[in-house]
């Protein structure tokens, strides 16, 4: 299980990693394994689909079990498999990088962290730099 302080720490690192390179307001959401949100940050002129699409990226990763690189992957070569997933997720399956998947010790999957704001090879460096600063919790970006 991840907890909230272990959540706090990712969300923390993930913006000053994008404070530290500059990188436009960004929004992160840490969701614990069953998709509950444990942590949310929107910074200062974040557009307001921000927070739909940080909670996307992390609810698909989790709910497809893959980061969501690799989701991407999929819509490149399934687009039509990936569009049928997005509308039965309700929306809540953003098939881009930037949902992370966070596995504990044993190599399971305790939480997810979807962040926007960026590119999203940024917005996924920013989940990366997040999870690592934690020093026991491994990032899945799924590639």
């Amino acid at each position: 299980m991840i907890g909230y302080e272990q959540a706090r720490t990712i969300l923390d690192h993930a913006l000053r990693h994008a404070r530290a390179r500059d990188f436009p307001p960004m929004t992160v959401a840490v969701l614990d394994a069953g998709g509950h949100l444990l942590a949310f940050a929107r910074e200062d002129r974040s557009s307001l689909l921000r927070e739909r699409i940080a909670v996307g990226k992390a609810r698909g990763a989790l709910n497809m079990g893959v980061g969501s690189r690799a989701l991407a992957g999929r819509a490149d070569s399934h687009p039509h498999f990936v569009n049928a997933l997005v509308e039965l997720a309700g929306g809540d399956l953003v098939p881009v990088a930037g949902g992370v998947l966070v596995r504990g010790g044993d190599g399971g999957v305790v939480a997810a962290v979807g962040v926007s704001g960026h590119l999203p090879d940024r917005d996924e460096e920013c989940a990366v730099h997040g999870i690592e600063a934690t020093g026991g919790l491994r990032a899945d970006p799924g590639a």
